[in-house]
């Protein structure tokens, strides 16, 4: 028996399965905020830890409602201490079931637990500003050049050729920005998750930031926003269950 991770987010119930949203040390209060699809929150507990459990619905799916659910539940127990976060939609077949997987992971839930001890995710965000065209042009000798030639012989491939050493010239410039706050960040965490990127977003990184220096981390955040501003809109998302920094499922497995 395992501890399932629903990949559509979507499931139908099985009598007695049990949905699973934390797992946090024994001795916190039980979470007050309803559940997905309003149902009440309980704690099984065991070997020194517990699971905040409710019964799963009938249906589980990614409706805004019971995301922002499942994310109150997360943060009363983090308001309390640390918590290792399942994702939306991860089920177990019975309590008889977690309460083992708890006893035979409890080493590993332990250390993951003290890992994120005190702390909490941040997540940066990167995107290229396309407006920077302007600025780049007037440093870049050989985009200048290429522009007043298309100005001087205008047609299709000469504004597309242009176009496509425009934006590969931007691109360049925001990933450059990019790494540069990679620099500026990276060493006001504890650890950095890098996540995906595409030619837009350039930049994607989650930090687990002690709590205590959220503020600083924040400061420095808007501080190379106004540095990298007109090559990179940067965004931050946080406090975050700390998502990036734990695996509690693999842990909750069963042998």
């Amino acid at each position: 028996m395992t501890v399932t991770a629903t990949a559509d987010l979507t499931t139908a119930g099985t009598l007695g399965t049990l949905y699973v949203y934390g797992i946090a040390p024994a001795g916190v209060r039980p979470p007050e905020a309803p559940g997905v699809d309003g149902a009440a929150v309980r704690l099984l507990t065991e070997a020194g830890l517990c699971a905040a459990v409710s019964d799963t619905p009938a249906s589980v799916r990614a409706r805004r409602r019971d995301l922002m659910a499942h994310q109150a539940v997360l943060g009363e127990l983090a308001a309390q201490g640390p918590v290792l976060p399942m994702r939306f939609a991860v089920v177990t077949p019975d309590a008889e079931a977690l309460r083992g997987q708890l006893r035979t992971g409890r080493a590993h839930l332990a250390a993951q637990l003290d890992v994120v001890r005190g702390c909490v995710e941040m997540n940066v965000k990167g995107a290229v500003v396309h407006e920077y065209f302007a600025d780049l042009v007037r440093r870049d000798d050989a985009l200048r050049a290429l522009a007043r030639q298309t100005r001087h012989r205008p047609g299709y491939e000469a504004n597309v050729r242009l176009g496509e050493a425009l934006a590969r010239g931007v691109a360049r410039e925001a990933r450059g920005a990019a790494r540069e706050v990679l620099a500026r960040l990276t060493p006001l965490a504890v650890r950095t998750a890098q996540g995906p990127v595409d030619d837009e977003q350039v930049l994607s990184t989650s930090f687990l930031v002690r709590s205590a220096d959220e503020q600083r981390f924040r400061q420095a955040v808007a501080a190379q926003a106004r540095d990298a501003g007109d090559r990179l809109a940067l965004s931050v998302t946080g406090p975050l269950p700390c998502y990036s920094f734990v695996d509690a499922q693999s842990a909750t497995a069963g042998r």
